[in-house]
């Protein structure tokens, strides 16, 4: 049985009737929230320096200034066109749950309401990249491919587990830029709508996850943990697309093999995991056999 499939319960019909009442109360459209004409501001940076995947290496080192903004900036893009790519899961995944569910339970009508903000924010960061005047960096075919094979077969547990890492990993970088003041102002706009909304998602997320695991039967564990752990190891090696080096002089491949190595960006994928990983082992979803996909994907230790 999925996790679609379970009766809603009283504590769930609760949790979904105060999200959507939050939804009601709380919610933006970026088409009229933002002022996407406004141009970029000088001298502020698209991604905190210490948060570039080369930041601290000997590459970083021969880059200059303008070259590590440009960098910066087509790092962010890379993030938004790759969130783009997870919403786009998140939202199949939602409609599966809407389509096998009952509209008449809040805990569906939620569902609904959270794909509607789930379209406005893949909106959001399409506007992003174009105010950006970056390309849109797309995920391989493989990863493609693999996102279109979790959104068949994903259920229970791992289901909402890929939606929370998808969610929470970038989450904590956009608390973090929406309150420094060296960012573009409309980049922090843009987490900050995010950063609200989607404390919503994460709530809904993280007790569907918490109530599926506990009915979870224990021969399937270790399937739900690998499916998990291959879905962190994507997300991680995936944030940043290796073309984006290309845009200030650096080969792609040579860069990728460098920022892969360097654990200034070992430490900044674990910032990003850190609340995540905490909540997942709790809830018993990282562990054997899929524990080296973890630390392959540098999300722990």
């Amino acid at each position: 049985m999925t996790t679609s499939e379970l009766p809603a319960g009283a504590d769930q019909e609760r949790l979904a009737d105060r999200l959507l009442r939050s939804t009601a109360a709380r919610s933006y459209d970026p088409e009229l929230d933002i002022d996407w004409s406004a141009p970029p501001q000088e001298g502020k940076l698209f991604l905190p320096e210490y948060r570039s995947s080369l930041y601290g290496t000997a590459m970083w080192e021969r880059l200059s200034p303008d070259q590590r903004r440009e960098l910066g900036k087509h790092e962010a893009a890379s993030v938004a066109g790759f969130g783009i790519w997870l919403e786009c899961i998140l939202m199949r995944l939602l409609t599966k749950l809407a389509y096998e569910g009952d509209p008449a339970t809040r805990h569906v009508q939620y569902a609904l309401a959270e794909l509607a903000e789930e379209c406005r924010h893949s909106t959001m960061f399409a506007r992003l990249i174009e105010w950006l005047g970056v390309p849109y960096y797309r995920p391989s075919r493989r990863v493609h491919a693999l996102g279109r094979l979790l959104t068949a077969t994903a259920h229970g547990p791992a289901m909402w587990g890929a939606i929370l890492i998808g969610e929470e990993i970038t989450d904590r970088y956009q608390r973090e830029m929406a309150a420094d003041d060296s960012i573009q102002p409309i980049v922090q706009m843009v987490n900050r709508i995010h950063i609200l909304e989607e404390a919503r998602h994460i709530g809904f997320a993280r007790a569907e996850l918490a109530r599926s695991a506990a009915r979870l039967p224990r021969a399937e564990l270790p399937v739900q943990r690998v499916m998990l752990g291959r879905v962190a190891f994507t997300v991680a090696r995936n944030l940043v697309n290796p073309q984006v080096y290309r845009t200030v002089g650096l080969d792609p491949a040579e860069a990728r093999r460098a920022a892969l190595a360097n654990p200034a960006h070992h430490e900044t994928l674990r910032y990003g995991g850190e609340k995540i990983t905490a909540f997942l082992r709790e809830a018993g979803m990282i562990g054997p056999p899929a524990t080296h996909l973890w630390r392959r994907s540098h999300l722990i230790a």
